[in-house]
């Protein structure tokens, strides 16, 4: 983000979707680590908490009763159903971070980025991981060493479902080398952050320089 408020741009919804195990919270983790201008949006879920979750700082989560009551009161710009569980954007934090030329990772499903696009159609960036193959994620899947036989199963399915959307996406990259996708990802950010549209003051910025 530029120190000059005169040069200010319009901030990114950079979306990464991809099917469960492939990866895209760990890619997620590293651009975070590196990328100073970009903050990850906190969704709500109506599942439980695993294991070292935070209120507030991984989820907000919350009751299907609450969940549905901000639904109705427009409190979501996206929310969707992935896996029996609810998932939804609050809408004020990120609308604040794009007004202000901070960018927001979204780290959600195919269903929330479609949902995000409509809400937010020029400043959605969609990336899309592809696994090398489902065998390896299959394998991945396995390593985590947390689901039985049946849960393996019903995500694999759910990788197949997620997998077909991958056409809605502005860039599609396979995971098959966990530097190179994040730095690949990285590219696609910092291309994004140049884009014309985002930056309202170029046009009286070259007009001047034309009048030199």
């Amino acid at each position: 983000m530029s120190s000059d408020p005169a040069r200010a741009r319009r901030g990114i919804c950079l979306v990464l979707s991809a099917a469960p195990g492939v990866g895209k919270t760990s890619i997620s983790r590293e651009l975070l680590a590196t990328e100073t201008d970009l903050s990850l949006s906190i969704s709500a879920t109506t599942r439980a908490p695993r294991p070292g979750e935070q209120e507030g700082v991984h989820y907000f989560f919350r009751t299907p009763e609450q969940f549905a009551g901000m639904v109705e009161a427009g409190g979501f710009i996206e929310h969707a159903s992935f896996l029996d569980r609810s998932y939804g954007t609050p809408r004020a934090p990120v609308e604040q971070a794009l007004a202000e030329g901070r960018d927001v990772l979204f780290d959600i499903e195919w269903q929330g980025h479609r949902l995000l696009r409509e809400a937010l159609p020029r400043d959605v960036v969609g990336i899309f991981l592809l696994p090398p193959s489902l065998r390896e994620l299959e394998r991945r899947l396995r390593g985590r060493g947390q689901d039985d036989e049946e849960e393996i199963a019903r995500r694999m399915a759910a990788a197949r479902d997620e997998i077909a959307h991958w056409d809605e996406f502005d860039h599609v990259l396979v995971n098959e080398d966990f530097q190179q996708t994040a730095a690949a990802v990285r590219t696609v950010l910092h291309a994004a952050r140049g884009e014309r549209a985002r930056q309202p003051w170029l046009d009286d910025f070259v007009a001047g320089l034309l009048r030199e």
